[in-house]
C-alpha cells in the first residue's frame, strides 16, 4: 500500500487534501515489527508515532509488576503511540505487535516541528490526535463501566 493511501485513511490526518498529504508523507519511514515486539512501553519515553499499515497492535496497560491487560486493539490505519507527539512524550500503555505489524513511523520532534513550520495543518493535526485520545478514553469507560456502547 503506499504511504498517501495509508495517510488517507487514517483518523489522524482527517481534513487533510493530497497537497497537505504530500508534505506530510515526506516525514515518515516504514516500519515492520514481528510477533511480541513492542513499539512502545508504559511509563517509557517515547520518540515515534506509529500508524498501522497492516497487522494488529495490542494496547495494554501494565496494572502491576507482574499483570498486564491488553484493553484494546489497533488495526489497518490506527495510531498507536501517540505520546510520541505529545510533550512530555511518556507513553501511557504499552503497544504491542500481536502479528507481523507494518507501520508508518513518524519521529515526534519531526511531527512537533512540522506543526510549528505548518500550523493549518499542524493545528489539524493535533484535532487528530485529540480525537485518537478521546476515542481511547471513550473506549476505557466502556470497559470500566461494563457496558457495550449503543448508537
Amino acid at each position: 500500500m503506499e504511504k498517501l493511501d495509508v495517510l488517507r485513511g487514517c483518523d489522524l490526518f482527517h481534513g487533510l487534501n493530497d497537497q497537505q498529504l504530500g508534505l506530510v508523507e515526506k516525514l515518515c519511514t516504514n516500519e515492520v515489527f514481528e510477533p511480541g515486539a513492542d513499539l512502545g512501553k508504559q511509563g517509557c519515553k517515547q520518540d515515534k508515532i506509529f500508524i498501522v499499515e497492516e497487522g494488529t497492535v495490542a494496547i495494554i496497560l501494565e496494572v502491576g509488576p507482574l499483570s498486564q491487560r491488553q484493553v484494546q486493539a489497533a488495526s489497518k490505519f490506527d495510531v498507536v503511540c501517540w505520546s510520541g507527539g505529545i510533550e512530555p512524550n511518556i507513553s501511557t500503555a504499552t503497544a504491542r505487535a500481536i502479528e507481523k505489524t507494518k507501520v508508518l513511523t513518524f519521529r515526534g520532534a519531526d511531527f512537533h516541528e512540522f506543526c510549528v513550520a505548518h500550523p493549518d495543518i499542524g493545528c489539524r493535526m493535533c484535532q487528530g490526535i485529540a480525537r485518537v485520545i478521546a476515542g481511547r478514553l471513550r473506549q476505557a469507560y466502556i470497559q470500566l463501566l461494563g457496558v457495550t456502547s449503543q448508537d
